[in-house]
């Protein structure tokens, strides 16, 4: 299973054609406390790049973007009362949805992690 990031920075990690999405611990830091989830319905067909989710901190909200093309098919429900498992674990038990890709081709044009840090390094 590979993760790769966006410049936006959501991550995927997929295994097949099944991947699941979440944002970066780089975003959840930026967000500062997170205070509500609004995920996609099951069933969900995404665009690349298209509004996905949003995110709500006490510092703003922030749409969530799909970082390939696909249909929805599962969200974490365990977000739902409990939205600070993102700034608690991003990367795991943080994640937004799962997703069946339409062409897993989409994201190799996506940044590795080293490529990631770097370029996150370039922002600070």
């Amino acid at each position: 299973m590979s993760i790769k990031y966006t410049k936006e920075h959501e991550w995927i990690r997929v295994d097949g054609k099944t991947a699941v999405v979440g944002i970066s611990d780089y975003a959840q830091k930026q967000l500062g406390e997170i205070v509500f989830v609004e995920l996609p319905a099951a069933g969900k067909n995404l665009d690349k790049g298209a509004e996905a989710a949003v995110i709500e901190s006490v510092k703003a909200a922030s749409e969530v973007y799909a970082p390939a093309s696909g249909a929805v098919t599962e969200v974490n429900g365990a977000l739902d009362g409990a939205p600070g498992k993102v700034n608690a674990d991003a990367m795991g038990d943080g994640w937004l949805f799962k997703m069946t890709l339409r062409d897993a081709g989409e994201i190799d044009g996506l940044m590795d992690a080293d490529q990631y840090a770097a370029y996150v390094k370039g922002l600070d």
